[in-house]
């Protein structure tokens, strides 16, 4: 969770006076009220929802769930124009591999607008982003910039520039030994032999993700009048809704979108999903009585447009994955409040499972030995599952792969063992020794080619030694 702070004073000018109706309205809105003064408004803003984590966010989805401009927003952009390209270099690869980037032009900005894009930068980073892991955004004066950017990975000892925040000029490995931002995420580098810049056609460089923009060319001012922006990271369905999140709230500010060719792809695309909704579902879900007018009106409360059983879903909402996610919505529209709780008419008694009481025990028995019990994903990526693992694709038989999925996470996974090996892969920085267990479920096709599932047991342990290292799957 992120908690966010809005000037009060703007606030109360654009959207309505926060008194305890209001506060009441922004709660049952889902973004809980922190603390309020003078001077700001404090909300919470719960992992679901980044879109929410700026004002201009916040006020565009606010105002709709207040039934004052309901329905799809759409923002108007401009296809690229010439030298709108970032060429992405096939070194970036084993680093960090995918890019999403745009131009906002025509901002006139101030300190606060100045202060809400840093905020919802590293809001960002902190939640999406996890700690810069998975995406990292960088903003930059299009001035200070010649066209074309290219992203690419150099060695360390060539990569030279002046750091933000510093007075003299680094090198790659420098950065991350002696700038307290590149102390900070250093970690995020490790064992990488090259590390990915951002350059424009001039050869200077913009910035080395995640870690730092540089001083010259990344530092935002007053006099900024248009913008590139870049995300950087590993799944670019993350990265293209960050960008949509990032240049909907420069465009809130007046700036005008420019998309950007980004190697085989335009950035960002604006496209739209659309979910089918069923009233028979939402209506047995909820407990109402809703007709097709009534279900139009509460979804388009929370911003999405509605016809003849469709839902068209804006690009920026990261959090809509299925039909339950929309019938949510319906719900907070319709008010929590207007629920009436009933009593179900009919009597049972609860009691544990015999499995999950075995289950338990052994969970128990693991974590008193020191072990750590973890939990991973149902679905899982084919090159985690069979690549990184040793096993070619093709030789495998019996695994499930999803019809129409929305991410890289593309099949269920047949075994706990490979993820094992990928949180130890992923935590090299963590302190030894390391020792892990899960226990869950597995999806195969029997032998009559149904989809079976079995509870399995997996334990991995890497003692601080480093001689060797074991894995036992049950």
């Amino acid at each position: 969770m992120a908690n966010v702070k809005f000037n009060r004073a703007v606030f109360e000018k654009e959207i309505g006076k926060l008194d305890e109706k209001m506060q009441e309205r922004i709660s049952l809105f889902g973004t809980p009220v922190e603390s309020l003064n003078e001077e700001t408004l404090e909300l919470e803003i719960f992992p679901n929802r980044p879109d929410l984590l700026s004002y201009q966010g916040f006020k565009r989805s606010f105002l709709s769930f207040l039934e004052e401009k309901t329905g799809f927003k759409n923002y108007p952009f401009n296809k690229p124009e010439k030298d709108y390209e970032v060429k992405v270099d096939s070194s970036v690869k084993d680093v960090r591999p995918f890019t999403a980037c745009a131009i906002v032009r025509g901002l006139k900005l101030d300190d606060p607008k100045i202060k809400e894009i840093i905020e919802i930068q590293e809001k960002l980073h902190a939640t999406v982003g996890r700690q810069r892991k998975k995406l990292a955004i960088g903003v930059y004066p299009l001035e200070k910039i010649s066209l074309p950017i290219n992203y690419k990975a150099l060695e360390p000892d060539k990569i030279k520039f002046q750091p933000l925040e510093s007075q003299k000029e680094m090198s790659g490995l420098e950065i991350l030994q002696k700038h307290p931002t590149g102390k900070e995420f250093a970690h995020l580098l490790a064992g990488k032999i090259k590390f990915p810049v951002f350059t424009d056609s001039k050869g200077e460089i913009l910035s080395m993700p995640p870690i730092i923009n540089s001083e010259i060319t990344g530092r935002v001012s007053l006099d900024t009048k248009d913008v590139f922006i870049e995300c950087s990271g590993f799944d670019f369905f993350v990265l293209e809704k960050a960008l949509t999140i990032i240049v909907t709230t420069l465009a809130d500010m007046g700036g005008k979108i420019y998309q950007m060719k980004v190697k085989d792809k335009v950035t960002p695309d604006f496209k739209t999903e659309t979910l089918n909704l069923s009233l028979e579902k939402t209506n047995r879900i909820l407990g109402l009585e809703l007709d097709q007018k009534n279900l139009k009106k509460l979804i388009e409360k929370m911003g999405h447009n509605y016809k003849d059983g469709k839902v068209e879903i804006p690009p920026w909402r990261m959090d809509i994955l299925h039909e339950i996610d929309l019938i949510e919505d319906v719900a907070i529209a319709y008010g929590y409040e207007n629920f009436e709780p009933i009593i179900p008419s009919i009597s049972t008694i609860g009691g544990e499972n015999s499995r999950e009481v075995i289950k338990r025990k052994i969970s128990e028995i693991l974590a008193g030995l020191g072990l750590l019990e973890v939990s991973n994903y149902h679905l899982t990526k084919k090159p985690d599952q069979f690549t990184k693992m040793g096993v070619s694709e093709k030789e495998e038989f019996g695994f499930i792969e999803l019809e129409s999925s929305k991410t890289e996470f593309n099949i269920m996974r047949k075994d706990l063992t490979h993820y094992l090996l990928k949180i130890l892969s992923e935590n090299v920085d963590s302190e030894y020794p390391q020792k892990i267990f899960e226990m869950g479920r597995i999806f195969f096709l029997d032998k009559n080619k149904r989809i079976a599932e079995e509870e399995r047991l997996s334990i991995a342990v890497t003692p601080g030694n480093f001689t060797d290292c074991f894995i036992i799957s049950i």
